[in-house]
């Protein structure tokens, strides 16, 4: 298992719809969360930010995002999110979410 943790930013007048949105996710974008081995997926917000946490317990993690990024109602979903959220200038290439490096955990 790897954790994953990124940071984005959101759009301040969106913060509620995107609350919302969130309330309520669609069953089928969450099965798409679970088949690409992605579990305790958490996302926090505070001032102006979003960070999210999960946890990857497939062997290609590559593979299980392409197969996310691929399907059609997650790609709908994320027409409903994107519009909410602001990247951050500091992001890598190729980066929406911009990854975080661990630097602590414990059990």
């Amino acid at each position: 298992m790897k954790r994953y943790g990124s940071i984005i930013g959101i759009r301040p007048e969106k913060l509620e719809e995107y609350k919302k949105l969130h309330a309520a996710v669609w069953p089928e974008v969450l099965q798409t969360i679970c088949e690409c081995n992605i579990r305790n997926y958490s996302i926090y917000y505070k001032d102006g930010l979003l960070f999210s946490y999960y946890e990857y317990v497939g062997t290609d993690y590559e593979a299980d995002m392409k197969k996310m990024a691929a399907d059609p109602v997650t790609q709908k979903w994320w027409t409903f999110c994107e519009p909410c959220q602001q990247p951050l200038d500091t992001r890598a290439d190729g980066e929406w979410w911009a990854v975080m490096e661990e630097v602590f955990h414990t059990d």
